[in-house]
C-alpha cells in the first residue's frame, strides 16, 4: 500500500490501532468490501437506528480481528458514515492483515 497520503489503518503512539471506516448500513451482509486511501469500507447488515449500526460493526470488527469487542472502541462518527475505530491488542500490520484478507474472500 502507498504509504504517502492518507492511510486509514494508522498505528497510534499509545500502541492503539486507528481504523477510518466507512460504513454501508442496510446491507444484505456485515462484510469489508474495499480499502481506499482513505477509509476501508464495511456494508452493514444492521439499519442505521439506534445505533444497532454501530454494534454491529463493532462486533464484527473484533469477529474479523480475533479480539474481544472491549478492544474495539467507536471512537467518532457514531452518528457519521464515516468512523473512527481503535483497536487495543493488534499491530496496525496485523490489523491491515486481516482486513485485507477479508476483501479477498
Amino acid at each position: 500500500m502507498d504509504q504517502s497520503g492518507t492511510d486509514p489503518i494508522r498505528q497510534n503512539s499509545d500502541g492503539t490501532v486507528s481504523v477510518m471506516i466507512l460504513a454501508k448500513p442496510g446491507a444484505k451482509q456485515t462484510a469489508i468490501t474495499d480499502i481506499t486511501q482513505d477509509s476501508v469500507g464495511v456494508q452493514i447488515s444492521a439499519p442505521p437506528v439506534d445505533g444497532e449500526a454501530n454494534t454491529e460493526l463493532v462486533k464484527f470488527m473484533s469477529k474479523t480481528l480475533g479480539i474481544r469487542k472491549s478492544d474495539v472502541v467507536l471512537n467518532r462518527g457514531s452518528k457519521s458514515r464515516t468512523k473512527l475505530l481503535v483497536i487495543t491488542g493488534k499491530s496496525r500490520d496485523e490489523v491491515e492483515e486481516m482486513i485485507r484478507s477479508q476483501t479477498e474472500q
